[in-house]
């Protein structure tokens, strides 16, 4: 079981540059995800809000496996990691977040932050070659090409309005407010 508190949550910087504060919010929202999962058992992490399927444990797999995906396959250009190479997306697209209420919140814990690791590094080399401005290797589905300041800012998107449902979920929990 991770533990992990609200003050443990590393602030932007308030006059940084624009890849140090754009990092630093990606951080932040990463941290806030770990606070919001911290402490709970596999079957509080499998639990439901209202009449939505979504679980904090399947939240933090599916932001495992969308790090992968932006960081990893689109901007660096490297094959998926497993599980994800592994899976039959046309049998179940929403896989990654079914299977997380079958794991044990180590292997879900652990996948994320294996996941965020690489993601950092492999965004800290774009950062020291290039800047913000280097296009992903892999196009989007659509044929977009995305820079890294654009998969940044979409990354502190996706972990914002995540978080959002993690606030209202864990809640439900054991009635943990805040931000």
């Amino acid at each position: 079981m991770m533990s992990f508190l609200a003050e443990d949550r590393p602030l932007p910087p308030l006059a940084g540059d624009e890849a140090s504060t754009l990092v630093g919010f990606l951080e932040y929202q990463r941290a806030t995800l770990a606070w919001k999962c911290s402490g709970l058992d596999a079957a509080q992490l499998a639990r439901t809000a209202a009449s939505s399927t979504m679980t904090l444990g399947g939240l933090m797999h599916h932001l495992a496996l969308v790090e992968d995906t932006w960081f990893g396959y689109r901007l660096a250009g490297v094959a998926p990691s497993d599980p994800w190479v592994s899976v039959d997306w046309e049998a179940d697209p929403d896989w990654e977040w079914h299977v997380a209420a079958d794991l044990e919140p180590e292997v879900i814990f652990a996948r994320w932050q294996s996941t965020v690791e690489r993601s950092r590094a492999q965004v800290a080399d774009v950062l020291a070659a290039d800047g913000l401005g280097r296009l992903a290797v892999r196009p989007r589905s659509n044929g977009e090409v995305p820079s890294l300041r654009w998969i940044l800012l979409h990354m502190i998107e996706e972990y914002a309005r995540h978080n959002g449902h993690a606030d209202l979920i864990r809640e439900s929990i054991d009635g943990q407010t805040g931000e």
